[in-house]
């Protein structure tokens, strides 16, 4: 390993020494791509493994492959479904990759893996002595305390006190240290503000790593997911099939990133981001609270590359809500399932909140660009109903019973009834306008030069090479898990 790679020696020594002691090997960004790259023996020691367990050899099951059962599971192919146009009202075909099947039940694994691992096998990070801060509003932390316990680390979480209570459950459950900041999904610079105040108060202990500025997020999505689609798409094409779309909620730029690989694999697609109505931060310099959970708001990502996106999608936060009933109450099943397959809709509870916000933005886009038959847009499902059942509650609490009539209200209204207002498709001063948004937030608050703003603008190569960088991210963890010894026997 180089020694200009290596930031200290002695800290290297220790984490290696940790990984040993921990039964520790990190998989590297193919490996999370292709699973057929996996050791046997490491698929061999899996069968015995929940999905859930904490148990380090669990970061192999940080890909959109793993086999959709609970326990034991091997590879197969991505999990997806694809939405038919009797449940859409658009003759496009949508897809949606589905992140109920990882760690977690949610893909913010795969955001979380690089920030961390990256500093691990240089040297940068202590787990010995230091904690892994993950400021989030939603998932991020739950991956990012998931694969603190994985890889040996004690991990910090803050997110905002209006998330599911779901969330913050099964974070103490695994032993993170949790803080709760003001206000809901919106509230981003509170989760920044505490975010601060740890790391002057502990500035030695604590390592902050931000999904909205560690490259290691896009970088993930970049080298695992943009292929995953890719492989959706060719395994499913028909004769004239073309790859027409991207759609994804901003949250925090990380998802996006698989934008940027597939840009260069389907030169003519368009991608679009989302953001919720209510806080149109990228539309119209907006701000306010939505309850989307998981998509962040109020400022541009350092991470998220504006220039490679066409358009932006408001959603209202009421059609979420009202389609998350139709999708999980027992008469809006019931309903669904007279014109749309019943297995299908008894597969909706795999798409989460800002699973559904994500199916509202794709059709806004297949609807905008007059989409055929032919068309195909691909979103995410980022996690699934399972953290969100307190919600569905809640809603049964403000509306009242779920019935027939609402059922068939919302499916019209709310579904079919989707329409192309709140979009902008995007020239070049529009682009221009949302990056500079990042002035704010990234130079005058997180100590980021206007220089390097100026060159994430102006140079052309400036996102290309740091997502490109999971290469050389793989050479390092080879030699890294060769220096902890324990893949030998796997071979």
């Amino acid at each position: 390993m180089s020694k200009d790679f290596v930031v200290n020696e002695e800290v290297l020594r220790r984490t290696i020494e940790r990984a040993r002691e921990k039964n520790i090997i990190i998989p590297t960004y193919e490996e999370m791509r292709d699973p057929k790259k996996i050791p046997e023996g490491i698929k061999e020691e899996l069968k015995n493994i929940g999905l859930w367990d904490l148990h380090p050899r669990n970061l192999f099951r940080i890909t959109w492959k793993n086999e959709p059962v609970k326990f034991g599971g091997g590879f197969d192919g991505v999990n997806y479904i694809e939405l038919p146009k009797e449940l859409t009202g658009v003759k496009a075909r949508i897809f949606i990759l589905l992140g109920k099947f990882f760690p977690t039940g949610a893909h913010k694994v795969g955001a979380t893996f690089g920030p961390l691992v990256e500093k691990l096998v240089r040297g940068e990070f202590d787990p010995t002595r230091q904690k892994a801060l993950w400021p989030s509003t939603g998932n991020y932390c739950r991956g990012g305390a998931y694969n603190s316990a994985l890889l040996g680390c004690k991990a910090i979480a803050v997110l905002p006190e209006g998330m599911s209570k779901e969330r913050f459950e099964w974070l103490k459950s695994i032993g993170a240290e949790v803080y709760a900041t003001p206000g809901v999904e919106s509230n981003v610079k509170e989760v920044f503000d505490k975010t601060k105040e740890l790391k002057q108060k502990y500035p030695d202990e604590v390592v902050v790593l931000n999904q909205f500025e560690e490259f290691g997020n896009p970088v993930w999505h970049y080298a695992v997911t943009g292929p995953a689609m890719e492989e959706v798409f060719e395994n499913n094409k028909r004769e004239g099939d073309r790859f027409t779309a991207l759609f994804l909620t901003q949250g925090s730029g990380g998802t996006l990133g698989s934008g940027n690989y597939l840009r260069q694999k389907f030169p003519k697609i368009k991608i679009g981001a989302g953001e919720a109505l209510q806080c149109p931060t990228l539309l119209y310099n907006g701000y306010g609270a939505h309850r989307i959970e998981g998509i962040g708001d109020k400022h541009v990502p350092w991470v998220i590359d504006v220039k490679n996106l066409d358009m932006v999608v408001d959603i209202d936060d009421e059609y979420t809500m009202h389609i998350l009933r139709l999708f999980n109450e027992p008469e809006g099943r019931k309903y669904l399932k007279r014109f749309v397959p019943a297995e299908l809709v008894d597969k909706l509870d795999l798409l989460g909140i800002s699973s559904i916000a994500n199916i509202v933005g794709a059709i806004k886009m297949a609807k905008y660009y007059e989409m055929t038959e032919h068309d195909t847009v691909f979103t995410v499902a980022t996690d699934s109903m399972e953290l969100y059942q307190s919600r569905i509650q809640e809603l049964r609490e403000q509306y009242g019973e779920y019935s027939e009539i609402e059922a068939a209200k919302d499916f019209e209204r709310y579904l079919m009834g989707i329409t192309t207002d709140w979009m902008i498709e995007m020239n070049y001063y529009d682009k221009k306008r949302m990056h500079n948004l990042k002035y704010f937030t990234w130079v005058e608050q997180q100590g980021k030069t206007v220089e390097e703003l100026n060159e994430q603008w102006y140079n052309d190569n400036y996102f290309i090479e740091r997502l490109e960088s999971y290469k050389k991210w793989d050479e390092y963890i080879r030699e890294f898990n060769e220096k902890v010894g324990l893949i030998k026997k796997y071979r």
